[in-house]
Order: structure tokens, then C-alpha cells, then sequence
């Protein structure tokens, strides 16, 4: 550096720190309107829940009005009892989190050491990348077939220096399963001491039986994980409460690396309402499924590609650029998600909304195909 150059960094950050991207969310619908001058904006960006919370959890949120001053069970003892109860595991096995991609933060700090090489999708959740990075390891990405994980391929890639292997299913952005025999021959093909992780964020939408969750082989003893969250069918993202269904040894690792009091009191009594509230979620399910099916309908009038789906939202191809079909909704009141980020260039991932959302975004996007 010459002399009198700025120095970019006074403090200098560790050099794994600039191999991370910040993480990109969906644009929030208040900042559209005040940037637009739009009365309405409809946000099928982040897959949200558009019935809104549970309506127990938001009677038990007011209920706790009155103890905020109180510091949250850093244990989250009657939270993790109920999933316990609920997931025939013990309490041990279970991990909370301020929402599951924290989880997936403390597994890489308890388990990555600079080298590592850790196992996922090219076209994934990015929160797996950014935990490997942090650490010094290695993200292995195995590119998908057809939108789907390729299980065999991924296998494939476990070598020596292999200590994760995340798989997302349904997988985020493209919606895709993997079934039960695919999983069961995946692990099968995995050795003991890599942990298989399971992020099931979308799991409550899925409805087939062939769904190829890690859930059993946890409780057979094997060396798996399983990632669950409150912010999807639930409605709680506003309150960020995950939770993981881990071996009791990394559940002990994991207690070792997490911040005292992680998920707040309000998360965890919401939480415990949420899950007794079975109607919301029936009701989440089959509006979802009826979503789904009309835009399936109406894309395929249109003539677009679309990746059949398990979750909450529906990944389709535009055939063209996404960034400019982003903006050209944004106008129109209609925030979606581009795939860029994860190199896709011609794709939108959208939010399965109410009926009304969802013809508004049909209505948008017709036009906007013929100006872009």
C-alpha cells in the first residue's frame, strides 16, 4: 500500500469474515410503499405466513404483557417439554434458537475447524455456506439435478475431511422433496462420524407420505439432525424462534457456543400456543394447496416453466431477467424473490399468498412479461 493510502480495515477482521456476502432478505413491504408512494403492496418475497399468526399465540404474547422486565428461561424448559411430547425425543435432544438458521450458525461453530469440508446443495439455503465460511471451512456445493438435491451425487462428495452434510428438504429456493428412499440410501453411503443435517423448515406443508424426513433415523440412534421453525406455518417470524432435534452430544456442544437467554420469552410462550393450535395450521395447509394449484394453472398459461413444490412457495422460470421482472413488479405493488443470488437469472421465487394476492400477482406479472 502506498504511503498516505486509506487504510480500508483500522481494526484488521478476521479473513473469513470478507469471504461472506451479507445475507439479502425480501424487501419489506413498508419500505416499498414509502420508496413508491404505493397505498398497497403485497410481499410474496420471503414465504411468509398470509393468515397472519396463530391466533393462540397472539393471545399468549398479550398475556405476557406484563413480565418483559423478566429475563426469558434460558432453557426453554416447557418449550422444549411440549416438543418433546410432540416428537417422541427427549429434552436433551432438543436445541432452541433465535430462528433455525441460528442453529445452523452454533453447528458450525461447534463442529468446523479451518479445513473442514462441509457438504450442501449449489442452489440452497445460503446460511449453510455462510456457517462454513466463518469458520475457515469448506463448503463442497454438489449441483442439484433437475431442481432437486442429487442424494447420490452428494454422497459421492463426503470424503476424509467431510464433517457436515446439510440437506434442505423441501429445498429453499426450488421447492423440491426428497423422498424416504432416497434418504434412507443417502445415509446408508454416509459414514458415522459426519452429522447429516436436515433443514425441514417447510415440513408441516409437505402432506406426502413418501417425505424423506431424517426424524426417524434421529430416533434409531443415528448420527442426524433435524431443523424445525415457528416463522413458516406458524406465522412467527417476527419473533425468530427455531428449533433443532439434534444427538444429545451435539446438543451439549451446542449449549456450549449459543448466547445465555437466545430466544426470548415471547418466543417461547408464542410458540408453545402455536402448537396446539391445529385449526391455523389445517387452515395454513389448505390454503396453500389451493394456492398452489391455481398458479400452477395460470403459469402454465402463460407458458412458464415452473419446479413442482412441497413448501409454501413456487420457484418459476421467466425466461427472463429476473432483476428487471423484480423491479418491473415492485412498480406494480408486488414485491417476489430473484434468484441472482443463487445464479439463477431468469427464475422468481414466489410466496404462495391468499387468493387475492395471488391474482394480483398473476394480473402484474402478464403485464410486465410484455414490457420486459
Amino acid at each position: 500500500m502506498s504511503e498516505g493510502a486509506p487504510v480500508p480495515y483500522p481494526t484488521s477482521p478476521r479473513p473469513e469474515v470478507l469471504t461472506l456476502s451479507p445475507y439479502i432478505p425480501g424487501k419489506p413491504a413498508d419500505e416499498v410503499k414509502r420508496e413508491l408512494g404505493l397505498e398497497r403492496v403485497v410481499k410474496l418475497a420471503s414465504n411468509e405466513n398470509p393468515l397472519g399468526p396463530s391466533p393462540r399465540a397472539m393471545q399468549a404474547v398479550q398475556e405476557m404483557a406484563e413480565s418483559l422486565h423478566i429475563y426469558p428461561d434460558a432453557a426453554g424448559f416447557h418449550l422444549k417439554t411440549r416438543l418433546s411430547q410432540v416428537y417422541g425425543v427427549a429434552a436433551s435432544q432438543i436445541v432452541l434458537g433465535n430462528g433455525s438458521d441460528e442453529i445452523i450458525m452454533h453447528l458450525g461453530q461447534a463442529f468446523v475447524r479451518p479445513g473442514d469440508e462441509v457438504v450442501m446443495g449449489d442452489k440452497t439455503f445460503p446460511v449453510y455456506k455462510t456457517s462454513t465460511l466463518l469458520m475457515g471451512g469448506k463448503p463442497v456445493e454438489v449441483p442439484l439435478k433437475n431442481g432437486f438435491l442429487d442424494l447420490e451425487a452428494m454422497a459421492s462428495a463426503v470424503t476424509t475431511n467431510t464433517r457436515l452434510v446439510f440437506l434442505c428438504n423441501p429445498n429453499n429456493p426450488t421447492g423440491t422433496m426428497t423422498r424416504k428412499a432416497e434418504v434412507d440410501r443417502f445415509l446408508e453411503a454416509i459414514p458415522p462420524r459426519v452429522l447429516v443435517i436436515s433443514d425441514e423448515a417447510y415440513a408441516e406443508y409437505v402432506g406426502d407420505e413418501e417425505y424423506g424426513t431424517l426424524l426417524p433415523h434421529l430416533k434409531n440412534g443415528k448420527n442426524v439432525a433435524v431443523l424445525r421453525t415457528f416463522s413458516k406455518i406458524y406465522g412467527l417470524a417476527g419473533l425468530r424462534t427455531g428449533y433443532g432435534l439434534v444427538p444429545e452430544y451435539a446438543a451439549a456442544l451446542i449449549n456450549r457456543v449459543r448466547l445465555s437467554f437466545n430466544q426470548n420469552a415471547l418466543a417461547q410462550r408464542a410458540a408453545l400456543a402455536a402448537l396446539d393450535d391445529l385449526e391455523h395450521v389445517r387452515k395454513s395447509i389448505r390454503m396453500v394447496e389451493e394456492g398452489k394449484e391455481y398458479l400452477y394453472r395460470e403459469f402454465a398459461a402463460m407458458g412458464l416453466k415452473t419446479y413442482p413444490t412441497w413448501g409454501n412457495f413456487i420457484m418459476v422460470d421467466t425466461g427472463k431477467d429476473c432483476q428487471a421482472v423484480f423491479r418491473a413488479l415492485l412498480r406494480r405493488g408486488v414485491i417476489v424473490r430473484p434468484t441472482s443470488a443463487w445464479g439463477l437469472h431468469t427464475a422468481l421465487r414466489i410466496t404462495i399468498g391468499t387468493p387475492d394476492e395471488n391474482a394480483l400477482l398473476i394480473e402484474a406479472l402478464k403485464q410486465v412479461l410484455q414490457e420486459v
